[in-house]
């Protein structure tokens, strides 16, 4: 009587050994959590499918809107440096937007350099000399008129281009999107500028 319990607790604590080695044995997935085997498909499938459920409360919702938020940020900064449409802010996307800003892009115009003129000429109306004063006022006023006339020029061009290219394609605001980009230095604009200067899109 007491040999069969002995026999049979014996024969339990080989199996067990006999288990642990076998595992020992089995190769490890070396980014799975130490002392942990790797998990099968389907466990892997569930835990993806519980991941995809609906959140247990609000500091949970809110917690998946901003990791959301933070990555929709982190396409658009990457977008706006490379072009890719995909992931474009609304208003730079779409054939329209995108040939306006080829159109601005491939030209010099005087309003890109309004900011450094801009400084020079405040430069200039500091010094307490009555001539470097009537100066820099008349370069002001020259700079006015030349941005003025460029961007008239800018417009008529920029919608007569639109109207033939996209003649049923939506245009609205597209004239006022390339004379805002007109402004902004080249270097500084978003999305980065995609042609060189004198490369008609």
């Amino acid at each position: 009587m007491f040999r069969s319990r002995a026999n049979s607790s014996a024969e339990k604590t080989a199996a067990t050994d006999k288990v642990t080695a076998d595992l020992s044995k089995q190769p490890r997935d070396p980014q799975a959590p130490k002392g942990r085997p790797t998990p099968k498909r389907a466990v892997a499938q569930s835990q993806r499918r519980t991941a995809a459920t609906p959140p247990a409360n609000r500091k949970e919702a809110m917690k998946r809107q901003r990791e959301a938020r933070r990555v929709d940020l982190a396409k658009q900064r990457e977008a706006l440096a490379s072009g890719d449409e995909r992931y474009l802010p609304v208003r730079d996307k779409g054939p329209v937007r995108k040939f306006t800003r080829d159109f601005v892009d491939s030209r010099f115009f005087v309003a890109e350099f309004f900011l450094p003129m801009a400084v020079i000429i405040l430069v200039l109306s500091m010094i307490q000399v009555g001539n470097l004063q009537t100066i820099a006022l008349l370069l002001w006023m020259i700079v006015i008129v030349l941005i003025v006339i460029d961007s008239i020029g800018l417009a008529i061009r920029l919608k007569k281009q639109l109207n033939a290219r996209y003649p049923d394609e939506p245009k609205r605001g597209a004239v006022a999107y390339g004379l805002m980009r007109s402004l902004q230095m080249r270097r500084l604009r978003l999305p980065k500028p995609q042609v060189k200067r004198g490369e008609r899109p």
